[in-house]
């Protein structure tokens, strides 16, 4: 990657006993003595080097500075057990990464920016929501309903086999004995967590910049995203400006449910369609994505 533009440099932070990882970058050129900071994490068992390098570059390059970071349990991150997503735990990352960046000697603690996507996406609408630190939230193709996307993603007759899963998992750990495991992608038969082709070809794909990337999480995880509800939050974001960027054709988290959380939103607000699905903001519409960003951003913390 060309980095004549920004610098960036590995940082560690504490979150609730954990180390959390990541990267802190800063144009070469500072304007200001301070700038604003994005805090960005990326998606559902992702790793920042899972495409976070290139939207913190943007950002960067746009005059702002950035922290991306991996959750704990996940990548470089530490944390216990591993492969494990609790949503709750993420969005305390979150917090924790906002409090870290805030005391970076070139960052400007009243001019913080969150972006998310896809499970992160809906952390940061969390977030935005309960952290007046936040003064501009970008989600992208954020989940919405835990409820509605798991129905949609394991068939009705399919349930009652996954409930019982469940809680034999929950009473094999409460022996002692480790968390079940399953596969992120993989075939049908494999009972993975997305069994979409175009899920597993995304996944496959970008982690071959990953290899600390894991194509498991465990089977808690799941209960976790299936009770997940962060578009009950989306009403109480404002006054904090959220820009909402969406995929007309996104299947995974679902622009039904994207779109119906967006009209609940109070102003300011901003709605970005773009004319793919789920992952077509990390790569063929990335520019389109980037800059639906970088102008959110400026406009709120720059201007």
């Amino acid at each position: 990657m060309d980095n004549r533009d920004f610098t960036r440099e590995d940082v560690s932070f504490d979150g609730d006993g954990s180390t959390i990882r990541g990267w802190a970058y800063r144009p070469r050129r500072l304007d200001e003595k301070r700038i604003p900071l994005i805090v960005l994490a990326s998606g559902y068992a992702c790793v920042k080097e899972m495409h976070m390098d290139k939207y913190a570059a943007e950002f960067a390059r746009a005059g702002m500075a950035a922290v991306a970071f991996d959750f704990r349990n996940l990548g470089a991150s530490g944390g216990e057990p591993r492969q494990e997503l609790n949503p709750w735990q993420q969005i305390e990352d979150y917090r924790h990464a906002i409090t870290y960046g805030s005391g970076l000697p070139f960052a400007d603690a009243q001019r913080i920016g969150i972006w998310g996507t896809s499970y992160s996406g809906g952390h940061v609408l969390v977030t935005a929501a309960t952290d007046r630190r936040v003064k501009c939230v970008v989600a992208q193709t954020p989940t919405i309903s835990g409820h509605w996307s798991g129905q949609r993603r394991v068939p009705m007759d399919k349930v009652p086999e996954l409930t019982k899963a469940l809680a034999d998992d929950r009473s094999r750990r409460m022996k002692g004995e480790p968390p079940s495991m399953r596969r992120i992608v993989g075939e049908v038969s494999e009972q993975p967590v997305y069994p979409q082709e175009e899920t597993r070809e995304w996944f496959l794909r970008s982690s071959k910049c990953a290899p600390n990337w894991r194509n498991e999480v465990t089977l808690r995880s799941v209960e976790f995203a299936r009770a997940y509800e962060p578009g009950i939050y989306v009403p109480f974001i404002s006054p904090t400006p959220l820009l909402m960027i969406v995929g007309r054709s996104d299947s995974i988290t679902g622009v039904d449910l994207e779109l119906e959380a967006f009209n609940k939103a109070l102003e300011p607000k901003k709605l970005v369609l773009l004319e793919g699905g789920h992952f077509s903001c990390y790569d063929e519409e990335f520019e389109t994505a980037s800059k639906a960003a970088i102008d959110w951003f400026t406009a709120h913390l720059l201007k």
